[in-house]
């Protein structure tokens, strides 16, 4: 990479629904709704989604720290911050898991153990499954 310092966004496009007694269903786009989705996808797209909101929240200024956001939200500023890192997915593995078509060992446990921040690296199988 250059020295310039370059941004990437994105956007996963869900939609969250109250349901009774106050629990929140996350609908994903319809291009995934056809897929037979497992418990573990719906603990990664939940994952991912809780992920890129905390740090759209950062971004925008509204906590100046992890552990600011931690603390907002009532958990253990460790697992925000192992949490955050799935903000460094590849874009295409990021819209696997959103479709439902990632590697049948990748889990969320696994994906919050330390993986390569480099895209390329992600994509030759560094990844822990």
């Amino acid at each position: 990479m250059t020295g310039v310092a370059q941004m990437l966004t994105v956007r996963v496009p869900l939609a969250i629904r109250k349901q009774r007694g106050g629990r929140k269903l996350m609908i994903a786009p319809a291009s995934t709704t056809n897929r037979e989705a497992s418990a573990g996808d719906t603990t990664l797209v939940k994952a991912l989604a809780r992920a890129f909101r905390w740090r759209r929240m950062m971004e925008a200024g509204r906590y100046g720290t992890i552990n600011e956001l931690a603390a907002a939200e009532k958990i253990n500023s460790s697992y925000v911050s192992r949490l955050l890192r799935l903000t460094l997915l590849a874009p295409n593995i990021v819209e696997a898991i959103l479709d439902g078509r990632q590697p049948k060992g990748m889990t969320l446990p696994g994906l919050m153990e330390p993986f390569p921040v480099e895209w390329s690296r992600q994509q030759t199988g560094a990844m822990p499954d």
